[in-house]
């Protein structure tokens, strides 16, 4: 029994990717205590129960540190499902960045606030993490749009979309699929504009989006 937990043990510390030595599952555990000096009883039963509290505290010990792993596992888990990352369609290219561009309708020089990623009408458009619909609507410019609440003051957009497929209170799953990819509002064909902004300020999609 020992065994098979310290094989899990070790299992779940290289799934989980922690540091060699944080959760050593061939280490003792760390004791402490004055020794009884009650003598009424023989040697050799004081050596059994010795050896069997030692083996009680080396079952603790490892039931103690699965159980820490376990509620680190889970919150690195809940941590990516709701932080934004990856891309926004399964199927598209991307076909503008954030930044300084030259406006495909006026021709002049403009800040696009978000990366845009082209592909083919009624594609699926994904959230790229898990959280709450906050808008859901037609908006001038943007067509049908919708804006993702995520924790932290993160909120992701997805524009131009064919058609919505979510409502205002909808709680989405990270990859879950929330439009049909579309070409409407102000747009010169298919694609998702997408942003991500933190506490209302434009962010760069850069360091959230997955070029795979």
């Amino acid at each position: 029994h020992m065994l098979r937990l310290d094989a899990l043990g070790e299992r779940l510390v290289d799934i989980a990717k922690l540091d060699d030595g944080e959760f050593d599952f061939n280490a003792e555990p760390a004791v402490g205590g004055l020794d009884s000096s009650d003598t009424a009883t023989s040697q050799n039963i004081n050596e059994l129960l010795s050896d069997v509290n030692a083996f009680n505290s080396l079952l603790d010990d490892r039931g103690q540190k699965l159980d820490v792993l376990e509620e680190l596992i889970t919150t690195s888990q809940l941590y990516d499902e709701i932080t934004p990352s990856g891309r926004p369609v399964t199927k598209g290219w991307l076909s503008s960045r954030f930044g300084k561009r030259i406006d495909p309708k006026t021709g002049k020089k403009t800040l696009h606030r978000g990366y845009d990623f082209a592909g083919k009408p009624g594609a699926d458009v994904i959230a790229v993490a898990s959280g709450l619909i906050a808008r859901s609507e037609h908006q001038k410019g943007f067509g049908n749009m919708i804006e993702i609440k995520h924790p932290d003051g993160y909120s992701t957009v997805y524009a131009h979309n064919k058609k919505n497929l979510v409502k205002v209170g909808d709680f989405v799953k990270k990859g879950q699929k929330i439009a049909l990819l579309g070409s409407t509002g102000r747009s010169t064909g298919p694609h998702v504009h997408f942003e991500v902004r933190k506490n209302n300020q434009y962010v760069n999609p850069a360091k959230f989006i997955s070029h795979k």
